[in-house]
């Protein structure tokens, strides 16, 4: 009997413990970093007609608001090769930037406008200097600044970038199955992923697939292709949220509905400064797309903790 009540105390304070994870309240503009010293929204969406009405742009692309009103002049990267992969396998995810704010790919909204600012070596000019603006958790360590995703690399004079790290763009799809996918099942007609075999619909239960790569149909000289799934920018961050995400309990995931913590916009939580050394929160999030790492996926019983 007491080892009875231990356990329903366990569970009680366990559950407790989930409920206050559920209740990030953020004192600071949700915003953060974009509030781009005070400009907020309109730091990145000109109001009326994108960057070429935007007086500090500087350019002469006619379509450049042609796209969620985009404000800032992104004319550098327009078919810049970007050649992401591993140091022994470059350009193994090539992408090929598209060459107009009118393109309907998704590394337009999904990646072209957030290199606009962040890539730190096309955009040299922009607000990002190769380093995140928002404050690394203590335990991190602050020996080096974390650069932007194409920074130019420390000691090459500007000779070689990041791009042997995380791909991003056409070229970098998430599939199902084989040894270090989901069990999860691909559409034949949109691409889309569906979290539905028996390892990643337990996984969403214990956490949840927030980023859910973008499916599209890529085409070749009018012809459409196979459907695919690609991991861009805003596949696992959302830009209008810094600190904070809106968790709802449902098909997607079966954490308890509220607000928890996150940080570098990821659109998840992910909060590394938790102060919690059994957390796995973070390491969650990316065995979204890497499901061969997750415990589920190697008969292991752990779920979220955080």
């Amino acid at each position: 009997m007491k080892r009875i009540c231990s356990i329903a105390l366990l569970f009680l304070a366990s559950a407790g413990f989930a409920a206050a994870q559920s209740g990030a309240s953020p004192a600071t503009d949700v915003l953060g970093a974009h509030l781009n010293y005070g400009r907020g929204c309109a730091g990145c969406h000109a109001p009326h007609n994108g960057a070429y009405g935007n007086g500090n742009a500087k350019t002469a692309d006619l379509t450049s608001g042609q796209s969620i009103l985009w404000g800032q002049d992104v004319a550098s990267l327009y078919g810049q090769s970007l050649a992401f992969g591993g140091v022994t396998g470059r350009g193994s995810y090539a992408e090929t930037l598209p060459s107009s704010m009118a393109a309907t790919t998704p590394d337009v909204n999904g990646l072209l406008t957030c290199l606009s600012c962040h890539d730190g070596n096309y955009a040299e000019g922009a607000m990002m200097k190769d380093q995140v603006y928002e404050t690394l958790p203590s335990t991190y360590g602050t020996f080096n600044k974390v650069p932007t995703l194409l920074g130019i690399a420390p000691g090459t004079g500007g000779a070689a970038s990041y791009l042997q790290d995380h791909p991003v763009g056409l070229n970098a799809k998430v599939s199902c199955g084989g040894q270090y996918n989901w069990d999860c099942t691909q559409s034949a007609t949109t691409g889309a992923i569906s979290m539905n075999g028996p390892n990643s619909s337990k996984f969403v239960t214990n956490y949840g697939f927030f980023t859910q790569p973008t499916a599209y149909t890529p085409t070749v000289a009018g012809v459409a292709g196979t459907p695919v799934a690609v991991v861009v920018c805003t596949t696992c961050h959302n830009q209008h949220l810094m600190n904070v995400v809106k968790v709802t309990n449902g098909p997607n995931t079966g954490l308890t509905s509220g607000y928890y913590s996150t940080m570098f916009f990821i659109n998840a939580p992910y909060n590394p400064a938790s102060g919690t050394a059994a957390s796995n929160q973070t390491a969650q999030f990316c065995r979204q797309c890497h499901g061969g790492e997750a415990n589920e996926s190697n008969n292991g019983t752990a779920i979220t903790t955080f």
